[in-house]
C-alpha cells in the first residue's frame, strides 16, 4: 500500500538521503579524530576507540529498546523528534569540555540511529511503487554509503585543518537542515490500528527474519574485522602515506555507493540468490586483502571492490528484513540496523583481540573471511527454508 506526502517521495527519500548521510558521518568521522581528541581531552588513544565501539553497542542495544517504547507514536513526530536529539548531541559534542561529555553524547545519538533507520526504511518502503521498493531502501542507506565516500575524509580533513569540534559544528547543521526537511515533507500517517507491543514482538519468532538476522551478525561482522584495520594494513604491507590511504578510502567509498544502487535494483524474488553471490565475492575480497595491498594498484582495487562488496549486501539484507518482518516493518528496520551495528561491534572486538596475541594481519583477514563464509551458510540455509515454504503455500 502506497501513502500520500506532503512532498514529492523523491524530496521525501533525498531528505532521508540527508538525514542518513549526517548519522552515516558523525558515527565513522571519528576514526579520522582519534589522535586530536586523544591530545585534546588528554585521554590515551586507545580509550578514544570508545567512541567507536560505545556507539556501535548503543545502536544494538539501546535501539530497539527506544523503539519499543515509542512503537503506538505516529511516524513523523518520532521521526522528528529523533532527529532533533541527534542534532542536540552534535551540539553537546562539539562543546564538550571532556571525554565524558563527550562520550554521553555519543550515546544519545547512537541511541536514535536504530529506531531512525527503521521508521525511515519502512515509510520508503510503504511509498514507493511495487517495482521500487528496493530502489527506496537502497536510497535511504545511500546517505550512510555517501558519508563514508565523502563525508569521513571530509570531516578528518576540516578536523586537521581547523579543530576536531568543527566537524561536528558541521554535522549539527547538516541534522538542522534534515530536520526542517522532515517537518515540511514527510506525511502525516497514522496506523489504522493501534499497535500491540506484544503482537508486534511476535516479528522475533519469525524464521526468515531470524535467518537475515544471523547473516548480518554471524557473517557481515567479517567485513569489519577488516574494515576496521584497514588503515594500519596499507600503511605497513603498501607502506602508503596519508594521502595514499585517504584515496584508498575514497575507493571503498565509491565501491560502496556503487554496490549499494546495483543492489538497489535487484528483484524481491531473486534476493536471496543474488545475496548468496555477493557474499561469495566479498568472501573472496576479504581472503585476498593483505596479498592485493602489496602493490599500490591492487591496494586501490582491493579497497575498491571490499567497498563494493560490503556494501553490496546491505540493500539485500535490508529488503529482506523490511520483506520477512512486514507485520512490523519499522520494527524490523531497527532490529536490521541493530545487527548492522552489533556486527561492526564484534567484527572490532575479534579484530582486536585477534592483533593483541600478535597474529599477522593475513591471519586477521583470514578469520574476517571465515566469519563471511559462516554468513554464506546460513544463507543457504535460508534458501533451501524458503523453497519449503514456497512449496507448501503452494500445495
Amino acid at each position: 500500500m502506497m501513502i500520500k506526502s506532503l512532498g514529492s517521495t523523491r524530496m521525501v527519500l533525498f531528505i532521508f538521503m540527508i538525514c542518513t548521510f549526517a548519522i552515516g558521518m558523525t558515527e565513522y568521522v571519528v576514526t579520522g579524530l582519534l589522535t586530536q581528541l586523544s591530545n585534546d581531552l588528554n585521554v590515551p588513544i586507545s580509550t578514544t576507540g570508545l567512541l567507536l565501539s560505545v556507539y556501535a553497542i548503543s545502536v544494538a542495544v539501546f535501539g530497539p529498546i527506544l523503539r519499543i517504547f515509542t512503537l503506538k507514536l505516529p511516524t513523523k513526530p518520532l521521526l522528528v523528534a529523533f532527529m532533533f536529539i541527534f542534532v542536540l548531541s552534535n551540539v553537546i559534542a562539539a562543546v564538550a569540555p571532556n571525554f565524558t561529555v563527550l562520550l554521553i553524547s555519543r550515546l544519545c545519538s547512537a541511541a536514535m540511529h536504530a529506531p531512525f533507520f527503521g521508521l525511515s526504511m519502512a515509510l520508503a518502503y510503504k511509498m514507493a511503487e511495487p517495482a521500487k521498493k528496493q530502489r527506496a531502501l537502497a536510497a535511504v542507506n545511500s546517505g550512510l554509503t555517501i558519508a563514508i565516500m565523502v563525508g569521513v575524509p571530509f570531516g578528518s580533513y576540516l578536523g586537521g585543518m581547523l579543530d576536531w569540534r568543527s566537524v561536528f559544528w558541521l554535522v549539527a547543521i547538516l541534522g538542522t537542515i534534515s530536520l526542517i526537511g522532515l517537518m515540511l515533507t514527510i506525511p502525516n500517517d497514522k496506523p489504522l490500528e493501534v499497535p500491540v507491543i506484544k503482537k508486534e514482538l511476535r516479528v522475533l519468532k519469525n524464521k526468515n527474519l531470524l535467518l537475515v538476522m544471523a547473516i548480518v551478525i554471524f557473517g557481515y561482522s567479517g567485513v569489519f574485522t577488516t574494515y576496521t584495520f584497514k588503515e594500519p594494513i596499507l600503511r605497513e604491507i603498501a607502506g602508503f602515506s596519508v594521502i595514499s590511504v585517504t584515496g584508498a578510502l575514497f575507493c571503498f567509498g565509491t565501491g560502496a555507493v556503487i554496490g549499494n544502487f546495483v543492489s538497489g535494483r535487484v528483484r524481491p524474488e531473486i534476493l536471496t540468490k543474488r545475496l548468496l553471490m555477493v557474499m561469495a565475492g566479498l568472501t573472496l575480497v576479504i581472503l585476498s586483502f593483505t596479498f592485493l595491498a602489496q602493490f599500490a594498484p591492487t591496494a586501490f582495487l582491493a579497497s575498491f571492490l571490499l567497498g563494493l562488496f560490503a556494501f553490496g549486501t546491505v540493500p539485500l539484507l535490508n529488503a529482506k528484513m523490511i520483506i520477512a518482518g512486514q507485520e512490523a516493518p519499522s520494527l524490523a528496520g531497527t532490529f536490521a540496523a541493530s545487527a548492522f551495528n552489533l556486527a561492526n561491534a564484534l567484527g572490532a572486538l575479534i579484530g582486536t583481540f585477534i592483533l593483541d596475541q600478535g597474529a599477522s594481519f593475513l591471519t586477521l583477514t583470514s578469520v574476517g573471511a571465515g566469519m563471511t563464509i559462516l554468513g554464506l551458510a546460513i544463507t543457504v540455509i535460508t534458501i533451501r527454508v524458503e523453497e519449503k515454504q514456497l512449496v507448501l503455500s503452494s500445495a
